[in-house]
């Protein structure tokens, strides 16, 4: 599977619009997609990562810089942004490094592939939680202003308080753009058929 330039932009479109859709209220009826679209994003745009990555990135930070300061709150001061906010950018590229591992070794349409990609997003999707719920945790100062004091103990509920739904909507997201992906391969084949078909009769 070998994308042309036109197709790998218009991938990154529309990756770029779910996220806009979807990442201006992270709990909105609409969950972020953010996590699933670095995942898919690595997929499909690996050989592009030198450019796309840090576009989907620099995305991400401005609809958040937007979203705060829309709300008349400055940038720097929401409890969102702190030291722990730049450990996204490990976060996210763990995620996109998944997907482009699941690329590495996807060999077409299979129960092997599916085995794969539950295998590649379940482990780039916990091991970027645990840089981003574990930076915010331990260097926010979110918990100190609260009046709650770390700990190990702590900072495992925490880690569990999340973890299961931010899998989840990862997964979901996954699923579609898997399922997307399917119908056009099984499409592209079934016209590919049907055009040798035509010659050789």
């Amino acid at each position: 599977m070998t994308l042309t330039h036109p197709q790998r932009a218009g991938i990154l479109a529309i990756l770029a619009m779910v996220m806009l859709a979807t990442r201006v209220n992270h709990f909105a009826a609409l969950p972020d997609a953010s996590w699933a679209v670095f995942f898919v994003a690595g997929f499909y745009l690996r050989a592009s990562a030198r450019w796309a990555f840090p576009l989907l990135m620099a995305l991400a930070v401005l609809i958040d810089f937007f979203v705060i300061t829309s709300q008349g709150i400055d940038f720097w001061s929401h409890y969102c942004v702190s030291v722990a906010y730049w450990f996204l950018v490990p976060a996210y590229l763990v995620l996109w490094l998944g997907g482009s591992v699941l690329r590495s070794v996807y060999r077409g349409l299979g129960l092997r592939e599916v085995s794969l990609l539950a295998g590649a997003l379940v482990a780039s999707v916990s091991v970027s939680y645990l840089l981003s719920n574990g930076s915010y945790y331990w260097l926010s100062d979110t918990w100190m202003a609260a009046g709650k004091l770390r700990s190990f103990g702590g900072w495992l509920e925490n880690l569990g308080d999340w973890y299961l739904p931010y899998l989840r909507t990862s997964a979901i997201y996954v699923g579609i753009a898997a399922a997307i992906h399917a119908g056009v391969a099984l499409a592209v084949r079934s016209a590919g058929g049907a055009a040798v078909s035509t010659r050789t009769s």
